[in-house]
């Protein structure tokens, strides 16, 4: 099936997208759609210029879309994307990386009802510490790119997600409630590597801002380099 894929640029698109190549689908394009509003019920807004990149490291074409990120609205825009994708490639399915968010998903699946095309959830409802373990165990290198909760401070930004950060994010599920997978709005991330990515990206020019209780970690500066590098 040819799948456009709702990219962010964090780990739960990246892996949803993972899942699809896994299951015999062919991804034929992102769709990243970048709300002006930073408080989008819908769309992701922390480092989605990367997002160009992940496209170019996966050699895979990408629709890139404003919205207005006001609630409602912007799925009329997610819409219209939707229909580009299925002009330009002929898509007959949409994947995004939805795990608990029901929000998300209904609205998902009820433009792809009426664009007759088929949504599809890889990683609903998983297990949050197996899914985390998957994506490590694959090889994937996942970055903390914001952090809004009590126990991640600013050591938890740029930080690689791996086996001891998983770690960590069990303990202050049972100490603060973190939920293991960011589901709460506790953190976001950025993906450098993934499997299907053909060339890794490489980080040149970092900043990283601290508000007392929140921050985030932006990627300025990036290239592409070769995955034997």
């Amino acid at each position: 099936m040819k799948i456009a894929a709702l990219v962010s640029g964090g780990k739960d698109s990246i892996f949803a997208i993972q899942k699809m190549i896994e299951s015999g689908n062919d991804v034929v394009c992102f769709i990243c759609l970048v709300p002006d509003n930073k408080e989008s019920y819908m769309f992701h807004s922390v480092n989605t210029d990367l997002v160009q990149m992940m496209a170019l490291a996966a050699d895979i074409p990408l629709l890139y879309q404003k919205t207005s990120g006001i609630k409602e609205e912007e799925l009329n825009e997610m819409k219209e994307a939707l229909s580009n994708a299925v002009l330009e490639f002929g898509v007959q399915g949409v994947c995004s990386g939805a795990i608990e968010s029901e929000y998300q998903k209904s609205r998902v699946e009820r433009i792809c009802g009426e664009l007759n095309l088929k949504a599809l959830s890889p990683l609903w409802k998983s297990d949050p510490t197996q899914l985390l373990s998957e994506m490590i165990d694959s090889g994937m290198d996942i970055r903390f790119s914001a952090v809004a909760a009590d126990g991640l401070d600013e050591n938890w930004l740029g930080r690689k997600l791996d086996f001891a950060a998983l770690s960590d994010l069990e303990k202050l599920n049972r100490t603060k409630y973190v939920h293991i997978a960011g589901e709460g709005g506790e953190f976001e991330t950025a993906v450098l590597d993934a499997p299907f990515f053909k060339q890794r990206i490489l980080p040149t020019q970092t900043n990283i801002r601290w508000f007392g209780n929140r921050g985030f970690y932006d990627i300025l500066e990036a290239e592409l380099v070769s995955k034997s590098e």
